[in-house]
């Protein structure tokens, strides 16, 4: 017996569509020249002079956001967010719709799979990745408004109630007055700036200790502009502070790097993953880079579908996972993990004074912690509608 009944006829999917979206957004780092998120950051690139006054400067945030449209057969539609604008766009429409439409709704494992393993000869990173969430979210999402239940339920429920929060921006004295439990500083000065860099970088740090005071989470952001010899120094000079973690020091794929890095980190946990996408460079993060809490951010790394596999592979590892700010689609992963023991919120207001929304203006209804809290809703699907009045169909397949 199959277990299907097939008198029945499943709801399937009968278009999909892209969006491009510019102004802030799933792309957060579309914002104006101002905001802190575009200032002086430590990146890899930021080793030339001409690009390191400025993250702008070099093109973080010239992509735009990606939304994604899936229609089912009886007029529902799922929606789903990321970055990469009309490369992402044009991929989604040209490429994976032809994965999309005709499924049933919920047949959302053998769509990704078959998503994945078409693109992989371009793909498996980047862009393609980007594109491929955008679509799953949207699948994941429209699952949820045909069975009535929220994303969460369909992951087998919450484990905890409400979602408490760390808050990633130049002013965790702030974070802390608004009830967050912790504060992620972006490093400054990266390598090319020297030992007078380095010891910027201590006392920013020092400095934001003695105002938190030390019942308060800190870490520090290094967007992968760190070499391992800096790493370990920066390591050394911070451990009276108490660094809690430290994020991305290096490229995801220099698993040599943080392995040597793991040796001489405790007590302080080393992070990362936010840029890496597959299963198996998860694992390698794991295995070889011994990292103690993995970053996958939902937006990008293809999904809820491969964040299962993730999540179970990092329980394995007695690892962390805590996605990289993903807003409300990181939410209602993390709070069905009892290894997600907090989340991720980014300041995106200018001056990282005030809580507002991370993917405004594309979502309505997106949840926001209040007193660093977040407590989600029972509303199917991902319990968000899109801000209509910003869509436009950039272009048609070809």
């Amino acid at each position: 017996m199959s277990g299907i009944d097939a008198s029945i006829e499943p709801k399937r999917i009968k278009e999909v569509r892209a969006y491009v979206v510019k102004g802030g957004g799933a792309d957060y780092h579309d914002q104006s020249s101002e905001h802190w998120i575009l200032g002086y950051i430590a990146t890899p690139i930021s080793i030339y002079p001409e690009y390191r006054a400025s993250r702008a400067s070099w093109g973080i945030n010239i992509l735009g956001s990606v939304v994604v449209e899936v229609e089912s057969s009886d007029g529902e539609v799922g929606v789903g967010v990321s970055t990469g604008g009309y490369p992402a766009a044009w991929i989604i429409e040209n490429h994976l719709s032809k994965f999309v439409v005709g499924k049933y709704v919920g047949e959302v494992e053998k769509t990704w799979d078959q998503m994945f393993k078409a693109t992989i000869y371009y793909g498996r990173r980047g862009i393609v990745m980007n594109a491929i969430s955008a679509v799953d979210l949207a699948l994941w999402d429209l699952m949820g408004k045909v069975r009535g239940l929220p994303v969460y339920d369909l992951l087998g429920g919450p484990v905890r109630d409400e979602l408490t929060f760390y808050a990633t921006g130049p002013r965790p004295d702030v974070a802390k007055k608004l009830g967050f439990i912790g504060g992620k500083l972006p490093l400054i000065h990266g390598p090319a700036d020297g030992i007078e860099g380095l010891r910027e970088n201590v006392k920013v740090f020092k400095e934001a200790r003695e105002r938190v005071g030390d019942d308060f989470l800190l870490m520090y952001d290094c967007w992968m502009s760190l070499d391992l010899p800096y790493a370990q120094r920066l390591l050394s000079e911070l451990k009276p502070y108490g660094l809690f973690w430290i994020e991305e020091p290096f490229i995801p794929d220099d698993y040599w790097s943080y392995g040597a890095l793991a040796n001489v980190a405790p007590p302080t946990l080393v992070a990362s993953g936010e840029h890496e996408s597959t299963v198996h460079g998860f694992r390698l993060l794991l295995e070889l880079g011994r990292v103690n809490v993995i970053q996958p951010d939902i937006t990008w790394v293809g999904g809820v579908t491969p964040m299962i596999k993730i999540a179970a592979l990092a329980e394995a590892y007695g690892a962390w996972v805590i996605p990289h700010g993903s807003s409300v689609y990181g939410y209602h992963f993390i709070v069905t993990r009892v290894n997600s023991p907090f989340a991720e919120y980014i300041v995106v207001s200018p001056d990282a004074t005030k809580v507002v929304p991370q993917f405004y203006p594309i979502l309505r209804d997106e949840p926001i912690p209040q007193n660093g809290r977040v407590k989600l809703s029972r509303k199917p699907g991902f319990g968000v509608e899109l801000n209509r009045d910003l869509l436009t169909r950039p272009f048609k397949p070809t």
